[in-house]
């Protein structure tokens, strides 16, 4: 009961001052909002990169261009070519199913007076059956429109729909970079495979892209897929060992190409998600002791107004931590209203940006609600105690002479 009339005392405290008391709650609503839209930020985009690459499967390997050391400099260079993708398969067919070699580039692709920029992936027929990419109209690229350098192409779902609408798409002709091709299949709806948005891209024969449409000579990837998830390690050293004798790489000479498994991929990921966050939690951190700040200004302001009020508590028998308890209790309800307030805005601000921008996602994990409001509480204790000490310390006989 005795505790039920401090908190009414608190809130009577606070009502009093109410413009000064919800000053001091929008700090600490900036402040946890901020912590709680930076996690929700952090974790959703955590999570959809993570569910990119394990879109990818365990069991494949993918083989990027690497680097070239120059005495103390490193260059990027390309290295990878498409009969390096042949050998790698008649080599190690004990231990690869298969490999899909890939060049990718960027052109506008047009229908009548429809158009869309969009990725063009040069890929050979294994690339839809390593991701497992299935057609849902016409076919894909087979191993005749590649040797033939054939100008036909397959359509990603988001291009067909941009392109064609419910229309159907195989058998007419799109341009691409003013070039006219055949559409002779359309994919399914896939979403992501890594970090590719596949709807959003057309597949042409790679003899086509590399040469008749963007004359490149080097692939921009290779795509191995392993007999096995447990195989990849031996996977991994046989593509190597089948790439450094192609490139005629010396003994002790650096690769000129890197592999990346799944597990790498969430390594680096890990590296980077630590960097940001670091980034991001400083950010709010500054906000909560803005925040603490705030309320501890607040709150010493607050003591100097009621300081008669103080000396006629004292006097009439209240103890000194009594009025501690008071003072703490108003800090802790500012707190704890401004972390409640602060969690609904940073969930609201977070949801607001992923629906706002179409491509960011977020999550917010139970636990940071929980984390949130102990760190209002904590912000209120911390803020609210040199104040309440100060109250606390006031001679009765002062305090009731003040003015």
């Amino acid at each position: 009961m005795f505790h039920l009339q401090i908190l009414l005392m608190a809130f009577r405290g606070l009502r009093q001052n109410l413009v000064r008391s919800l000053l001091a709650t929008l700090g600490v609503i900036i402040g946890v909002g901020a912590v709680v839209s930076a996690v929700s930020i952090l974790e959703g985009a955590q999570r959809d990169i993570l569910d990119r690459f394990e879109s990818l499967g365990a069991d494949q390997v993918l083989v990027f261009n690497g680097s070239d050391r120059r005495g103390h400099r490193r260059t990027q260079m390309s290295s990878l070519l498409p009969e390096d993708a042949e050998l790698i398969a008649e080599e190690n067919q004990d231990v690869i199913i298969a490999v899909a070699p890939q060049y990718t580039n960027y052109a506008q692709v047009k229908y009548y007076e429809k158009n869309t920029n969009c990725a063009v992936l040069g890929a050979s027929p294994s690339y839809a059956s390593i991701h497992q990419y299935e057609i849902v109209d016409g076919r894909f690229v087979t191993r005749e429109d590649v040797s033939g350098n054939q100008m036909v192409v397959v359509l990603g779902h988001k291009v067909k729909e941009e392109l064609f609408g419910a229309l159907p798409a195989v058998g007419k002709t799109v341009k691409i970079n003013a070039k006219s091709f055949i559409v002779v299949g359309v994919m399914e709806e896939k979403g992501a495979l890594g970090i590719v948005e596949v709807d959003n891209q057309v597949i042409i024969p790679l003899s086509t892209a590399m040469g008749r449409m963007f004359g490149q000579r080097y692939l921009t990837m290779l795509t191995v897929q392993c007999v096995s998830a447990q195989r990849v390690p031996t996977c991994i050293e046989r593509v190597k060992r089948s790439l450094r004798a192609s490139h005629q790489i010396s003994a002790g000479d650096d690769d000129d190409f890197t592999v990346f498994t799944q597990d790498q991929f969430k390594q680096q990921l890990g590296q980077v998600t630590m960097i940001f966050a670091v980034v991001l939690y400083s950010i709010a951190g500054i906000s909560i002791i803005v925040g603490a700040i705030g309320i501890m200004n607040i709150m010493l302001v607050s003591v100097t107004e009621r300081t008669r009020e103080i000396g006629v508590r004292i006097a009439v028998g209240a103890r000194r931590f009594d009025i501690l308890k008071q003072f703490l209790a108003e800090a802790s309800i500012i707190s704890m209203i401004g972390g409640g307030l602060g969690i609904v805005c940073g969930w609201a601000i977070a949801n607001f940006l992923s629906e706002f921008t179409q491509v960011l996602q977020t999550y917010t994990p139970p636990m940071i609600i929980v984390a949130a409001l102990l760190m209002a509480v904590f912000v209120g204790i911390v803020s609210g105690i040199y104040p309440a000490i100060r109250a606390a310390r006031l001679d009765p006989v002062q305090a009731l002479r003040y003015e």
